[in-house]
């Protein structure tokens, strides 16, 4: 009767060297198949971890992209601060996994990221997603997993990765005032505080109630912080009124009229519920350009307005606390250039 063992077919050489030293190597047995025993190497911990995946039919994790997967989504993710920077690498690397998991870094060349971006349907996000394979292969390279160069290391992106081109969307005083008319009141208040400050839809929800009219930001994305007067605006003052007139258990400055924190879900159930009732508006004037437009805007375009009436594209980047006026220009300035004939 063939004894049992906690570890079948792991077999463990033990050679010496020259001067007496003991070498022990792992190997996975294979002379029932006729072919070569599969070394495992001389780690046992490492050995065991392969013999799993050997004798259990498991997926390589060894020498592939998945064990730097792995591996920065333990040590790395958790690093960022920002919660939405973390679920936006999340869910590209869960893209990412569908396909370059099971590679090795020698298989993996130019022509497989190429192939990658034309056959994603989100182009833009796929760009995303190769700029975090690039991040963890160069992090790879530092843990020693790897000493290949990145498939792509030198080239420009506009060479190889897909166009990307600015959405060009105008919030018209029309299109706002539709949706604002129609909008429950912790909405307009969101539309309020992003139109006037520029600010972020997250830090919208998360920005706290100032003890006095000076609103302390921190970008959550960026970590810069601003303080706004607001008593030099000519809608905040109402809406701190509104919210100091509300009984909470929370700090944040915007809030639901029962008293709870705004949520994302929250927000984006009152917004979703806004369009549908500006659509309807739209369609008994029998405005179908209008109903399309409003189909089209989303949330966060108030941060777009913001930019449309700051005074000029200087203001409007300090507004929005961008690092340089021409990422303003190109993604968030709608309005036309006004210009006078010289002649």
């Amino acid at each position: 009767m063939p004894k049992l063992t906690k570890y079948p077919r792991l077999r463990v050489h033990v050679r010496k060297g020259a001067n007496g030293q003991r070498y022990v190597y792992h190997f996975y047995d294979m002379r029932g198949e006729g072919v070569p025993d599969i070394p495992l190497g001389r780690d046992r911990d490492e050995a065991l971890a392969q013999w799993d995946a050997l004798h259990n039919n498991k997926p390589r994790i060894k020498g592939t992209m998945e064990e730097a997967f792995l591996q920065w989504e333990q040590d790395k993710l958790p690093e960022y601060d920002n919660k939405e920077t973390r679920r936006g690498y999340a869910k590209s690397l869960k893209w990412l996994r569908k396909v370059f998991a099971t590679a090795t870094w020698d298989a993996t060349k130019l022509v497989h990221l190429v192939d990658y971006l034309k056959a994603r349907k989100g182009k833009t996000q796929a760009n995303r997603e190769m700029a975090l394979l690039s991040l963890i292969w160069h992090q790879a390279q530092m843990w020693g997993m790897t000493t290949l160069p990145y498939p792509a290391a030198g080239l420009k992106r506009a060479k190889w990765k897909n166009q990307e081109f600015a959405r060009e969307f105008e919030v018209t005083d029309e299109l706002f005032e539709i949706v604002y008319s129609v909008a429950e009141p912790m909405l307009r208040d969101c539309m309020d505080l992003s139109t006037a400050t520029g600010m972020r839809l997250t830090d919208c929800r998360e920005v706290t109630l100032p003890a006095n009219n000076m609103l302390r930001v921190k970008a959550s994305k960026t970590g810069k912080k601003a303080d706004f007067d607001l008593a030099l605006s000519q809608v905040l003052p109402d809406l701190l009124a509104r919210r100091r007139s509300l009984f909470t258990t929370h700090l944040m400055l915007l809030s639901m009229p029962d008293g709870s924190p705004v949520t994302p879900a929250k927000l984006r159930g009152a917004y979703d519920r806004a369009r549908i009732r500006a659509a309807v508006v739209a369609g008994i004037w029998n405005d179908e350009p209008l109903i399309l437009q409003i189909r089209a805007m989303v949330l966060r375009d108030m941060r777009k307005r913001a930019s449309d009436l700051s005074s000029s594209d200087a203001e409007a980047s300090e507004l929005l606390q961008h690092s340089s006026v021409g990422l303003t220009r190109k993604h968030y300035r709608s309005k036309a250039a006004q210009l006078k004939p010289v002649r």
